[in-house]
């Protein structure tokens, strides 16, 4: 990515704008960050941080036709059907976890130079082959206790080239708690 250029970013299901952050962390700089959100408290804190951010709604009712040039799309859509601590899940056909759909529309419509789709570790194997077949990548697994002091397994597929799971950092929510980070 053009970090002197500036970039387009289009995150689904954006939340608290961590992609944003992310981003500025990397010092990539973005022109235009259009973000699909519809928790109104996710959209004031971002709003409080990053008052530049385009706020486009409802994934189900955004035309990706009518948006510039992308050149990042961040994902992770919801998870609550496809995780293993819910009894019953549907999977990629539950009520919440099927707007992933909605996601691989856009990734169509928007056609973005680079793409990252994350989720839950704990879904079942044919979930995860269907997301991995109709994304036409292969996914790395990553536990963010790697990198921070969290256990959080998730799934990343991405055509960003070079991506490799991060070297062990032994970080330990008691060592954040200390340092009063």
């Amino acid at each position: 990515m053009n970090k002197e250029k500036g970039i387009n970013v289009l995150s689904l299901f954006d939340g608290i704008s961590v992609a944003q952050l992310a981003l500025k962390e990397l010092d990539i700089t973005v022109n235009n960050y259009f973000s699909s959100e519809i928790d109104k408290n996710c959209i004031k804190v971002t709003q409080h941080h990053f008052p530049a951010t385009v706020e486009l709604g409802d994934i189900k009712y955004i035309d990706g036709t009518i948006l510039p040039q992308i050149d990042l799309l961040v994902c992770g859509s919801p998870c609550q059907d496809l995780s293993s601590l819910r009894k019953n899940r549907q999977g990629l056909e539950g009520d919440k976890s099927s707007l992933f759909f909605h996601a691989l529309r856009l990734l169509d419509e928007v056609k973005p130079k680079y793409f990252l789709f994350e989720n839950v570790g704990s879904m079942s194997n044919r979930d995860r082959t269907r997301i991995t077949e109709l994304l036409g990548v292969q996914p790395i697994a990553i536990n963010s206790n790697l990198v921070s002091g969290q256990n959080r397994n998730r799934i990343y597929w991405t055509n960003i080239p070079n991506i490799v799971k991060p070297d062990n950092k032994y970080i330990r929510l008691q060592d954040i708690i200390e340092s009063g980070y």
